[in-house]
């Protein structure tokens, strides 16, 4: 198990509070992102390797009691504002995992994603809907507005896009995938410039230290397809945020070797 980087001094002005941690709490705000990652691991590989006839998932593949599980822990928040930013928190996770993936990978849909979000949104009455919807609204609105989740979310949907880039035998492949990695990672930073660098950097720091800790893209192609996504973002990230980007990662991959070996 890697350690979390530790975080160094950051050149841009610091992220403004969270104004929904009063209603879901940073370690809440993680667990919504992994549980949304889970869930759409689920449905993907339902979805493209277990379809019915008629390209939808069975009726019996668990899909029911995965929404019951998703649901039961939004309405355990406590709140009735808590339970609707709970589960906005998953739907947009599910909904950012599936935009990635279907550009990624060049998918037309995803028949387990939509029955899974609609299984969701389906058992709120009116009024929770309401609260669903204001809620969902708000995570966009700022970019700090749940920051925990948003940075949690991306860290997952990055890392796994470059493992699905090296972990092939095929260098075109694998470029290809880092190259809209890489997209990906531009759009963010474009479209939070207070503090999508931050998510970038987070992302860069955590694949530095898995190839540090095991051994990963040390060679052929996953090596160069690391090192294009690295020289891409070099090369195609504003100055200052580029700066900042490569600083945070080259340090907290320092910092990681100087606490393993501290143990």
């Amino acid at each position: 198990m890697t350690a979390t980087p530790a975080t160094p001094d950051p050149a841009a002005s610091p992220v403004p509070p969270d104004p929904l941690a009063a209603l879901v709490a940073p370690d809440d705000q993680r667990k919504a992102a992994r549980m949304a990652q889970d869930a759409f691991a689920q449905v993907f590989r339902r979805s493209v390797g277990e379809e019915g006839e008629e390209g939808k998932v069975r009726a019996d593949d668990g899909g029911d009691a995965l929404a019951v599980a998703l649901a039961n822990w939004s309405k355990a928040a406590g709140s009735e504002q808590g339970a609707a930013l709970r589960l906005a928190l998953l739907l947009t996770g599910l909904d950012q995992w599936g935009l990635a993936w279907t550009q990624a990978f060049g998918l037309a849909a995803l028949p387990g994603l939509s029955e899974l979000v609609g299984r969701l949104r389906t058992g709120l009455d009116p009024q929770a809907d309401a609260r669903f919807l204001a809620q969902f609204d708000a995570i966009a609105r700022a970019e700090e507005n749940a920051i925990d989740f948003k940075v949690e979310l991306r860290r997952g949907i990055h890392l796994a896009l470059w493992h699905a880039a090296i972990a092939g035998d095929e260098r075109d492949e694998a470029l290809r995938l880092t190259g809209q990695l890489g997209g990906l990672m531009l759009a963010l930073v474009k479209a939070m410039p207070q503090t999508g660098w931050r998510l970038v950097a987070d992302a860069l720091a955590h694949i530095q230290i898995r190839c540090l800790a095991e051994g990963l893209a040390a060679d052929g192609i996953g090596q160069e397809a690391t090192q294009a996504l690295f020289a891409a973002l070099s090369r195609e990230l504003p100055v200052a945020h580029r700066d900042a980007v490569m600083g945070y990662a080259t340090q907290a991959a320092v910092q990681w070797q100087l606490a393993r070996r501290a143990h």
